[in-house]
């Protein structure tokens, strides 16, 4: 059975949590959205990041999205506990486009994510 309007639009609020950490280089939005026992995936800069979500709060905290920074959210699925979010996103640090997926569990009546995986452009990769 599909979602309701309502639930996909919980689901993107929960996410905008995550825009907003980028957007504003501060993660405290983001910790409201992402378990303490999530993962992290993906290449920045050609290099491995995975393990913990810390690691995003950290890139988060020192690098500002600046004022070019666009993003986008699509909700791509939405079931009865689980949600899966592609998050767009533009001029991260004045050079970086990423594509990230979001994989969200209802937990408690509340929408919250778990994993994050993510792949940055080819064309903004610095060597």
């Amino acid at each position: 059975m599909r979602a309701s309007i309502e639930e996909y639009q919980a689901v993107e609020a929960a996410a905008m949590k995550f825009v907003r950490s980028v957007a504003e280089g501060d993660s405290r939005y983001a910790k409201e959205l992402f378990t303490d026992e999530a993962v992290l995936f993906g290449y920045l800069d050609g290099k491995l990041e995975h393990g913990s979500i810390e690691q995003f709060y950290r890139n988060v905290d020192s690098v500002a999205a600046g004022d070019k920074f666009k993003a986008r959210i699509d909700v791509v699925a939405v079931e009865e506990t689980l949600a899966v979010v592609r998050v767009l996103e533009e001029g991260w640090g004045g050079r970086i486009d990423f594509t990230d997926y979001l994989l969200l569990l209802k937990i408690d009546g509340e929408w919250r994510c778990v994993a994050k995986a993510y792949n940055q452009n080819s064309n903004t990769i610095q060597k």
